[in-house]
């Protein structure tokens, strides 16, 4: 497997790949991979010829008073896990490439930067946006994987690529779960065992929407009452938001036709929790 550190060394190396008529597969991530890392990982090995693990903690999608400096980051625990799911290069550049002095331009999406997790989060997905840009500009991927998990994100990225004709096809992955149902995530590693515990009622209050939704309920006020209320029953959890939206463009809905997206973003104690889950009806 190839580490790569220098963003003209991989730009490089996606031309040469491409010039051997060869595919190539990014899974963007910022790194103390988890199993829903590795399941996009081995979804790109699957499809794609070459497949290229960006790991980089993006400082510019966090807020001032979030938690940057202390993101877990263990870069050859990483690379071992990498290289085990078949992994061809790792690209693992530096902030202050990425970021050079001068660096101005950032990449915005209107309409889709402003709600769910957005909206406590100011900034956060025009950075996430603007990273992804410039990763696909640098690794020039034919695929791009991303996980359910981060279900807004997903969004504004496919928004993004279709918008700007990048011609490439972006792959979104179920969401991978522990034995328990919580959603593997790299703040999971925050957690103390008590609030490990009381991090089960994101996933709890998503199976009582599903159940809701597949008796009949088309309400979405009622439902997200519901699991409002199941999460608020648990003392170390502080709700951020629970919606129900469409899953295409984010817009929220006042009944369930079809399919519906409902998003939970959850502080237990002080670790911020995402899930995510589709409502289908009868």
């Amino acid at each position: 497997m190839e580490q790569i550190n220098k963003i003209a060394r991989m730009q490089e190396r996606a031309i040469q790949i491409h010039k051997k008529g060869l595919t190539i597969g990014l899974v963007p991530t910022m790194g103390y991979l988890h199993d829903g890392h590795l399941s996009l990982m081995r979804e790109a090995r699957r499809e794609t010829d070459c497949v290229v693990v960006s790991i980089f903690v993006n400082p510019i999608q966090f807020g001032p008073s979030e938690d940057f400096a202390k993101y877990p980051r263990d870069i050859e625990r990483d690379i071992g896990l990498a290289e085990q799911s078949g992994v061809d290069i790792i690209f693992n550049p530096a902030a202050k490439d990425m970021y050079p002095l001068r660096f101005r331009t950032i990449v915005d999406v209107p309409g889709l930067n402003n709600i769910l997790c957005s909206a406590n989060r100011p900034g956060h997905f025009q950075g996430v946006a603007t990273v992804v840009c410039k990763l696909f500009n640098i690794v020039r991927p034919d695929f791009a994987y991303f996980g359910q998990k981060d279900a807004q994100q997903a969004v504004i990225i496919k928004r993004m690529a279709e918008d700007l004709n990048m011609g490439i096809r972006i792959r979104v992955l179920p969401i991978v779960r522990e034995k328990d149902g919580l959603a593997m995530s790299s703040r999971n590693i925050y957690l103390s065992q008590q609030e490990r515990r009381a991090a089960l009622c994101l996933y709890n209050a998503l199976k009582l929407a599903e159940k809701l939704a597949l008796a009949g309920e088309k309400e979405t006020r009622f439902i997200t009452n519901q699991v409002e209320a199941l999460i608020k029953s648990e003392p170390l959890a502080k709700l951020e938001y629970a919606a129900i939206c469409n899953p295409v463009d984010l817009s929220y809905m006042e009944t369930i036709e079809g399919e519906a997206l409902l998003a939970l973003a959850v502080k237990i104690g002080s670790t911020r929790l995402i899930d995510n889950t589709i409502l289908k009806t009868i």
